[in-house]
């Protein structure tokens, strides 16, 4: 029955219930939970790096600020900071996806804790960067050439923000080499033995009991003694 036209069509739907689709479906919202969700820490960790960091020394010209030493260590010091406060909120990211993981949904849970990361780096550092920027930039515009101002929190190394995913990432990653969470499921010694002996073979949907047709040499016995 399963081979008639149309037949097999049934079958894989009702066996199968069209499972691709829904893995696809829910694969795509873990994706894009964890991108929202990450990327909502952003802003509030800009606000802290604004707070905690010093402010670099500016000189007006000509209505514009320039830096008045290329130099200052505050600038190594904005950019440090940053680096920090993303290497930590990273690490605690791929914690928690981790820990939040399992179940098959691994590699949508890493690729959008990779984006999420992403995505939160560059909010932490534009919402930090905008705090007092618009007082800022009226104090340069009004300002008589060589009146020192201080500037607003701004990342020279841009290349910091890569701290936040990759960590996030790494230890994602770290955690789950090492089974912290004890997901894979390891065979105890003796059970390994051949379990599918004398159970039901499926054969393109349908089911062939394999211990059920005689052996050739009760065949032939049955032969020689007719």
């Amino acid at each position: 029955m399963l081979w008639k036209p149309g037949g097999s069509v049934r079958v894989v739907r009702r066996r199968w219930g069209w499972a691709p689709g829904r893995r696809a479906a829910r694969s795509l919202r873990t994706w894009a939970t964890a991108v929202v969700v990450l990327a909502l820490l952003g802003p509030p960790i800009g606000l802290l790096w604004a707070e905690i960091s010093p402010r670099v020394p500016y000189v007006v010209v000509s209505g514009h600020a320039v830096l008045a030493d290329p130099e200052n260590q505050a600038m190594i010091a904005l950019d440090g900071r940053f680096a920090a406060i993303s290497a930590l909120a990273g690490v605690l990211c791929g914690i928690a996806a981790y820990a939040a993981g399992g179940r098959g949904r691994d590699l949508p849970l890493v690729l959008g804790l990779a984006a999420g990361c992403t995505a939160a780096a560059v909010l932490a550092w534009r919402a930090g960067h905008h705090v007092g920027l618009d007082a800022f930039e009226r104090l340069t515009r009004r300002a008589p050439d060589g009146k020192a101002v201080m500037g607003v929190a701004d990342l020279h190394a841009v290349g910091v923000v890569v701290f936040w995913p990759l960590l996030a990432v790494v230890a994602f990653g770290l955690l789950e080499a090492g089974d912290v969470a004890r997901r894979v499921q390891r065979l105890a010694p003796g059970d390994g033995r051949d379990a599918t002996a004398g159970q039901a073979q499926e054969v393109a949907g349908g089911q062939l009991d394999l211990q059920a047709a005689p052996s050739r040499r009760d065949v032939d016995g049955g032969k020689a003694g007719r």
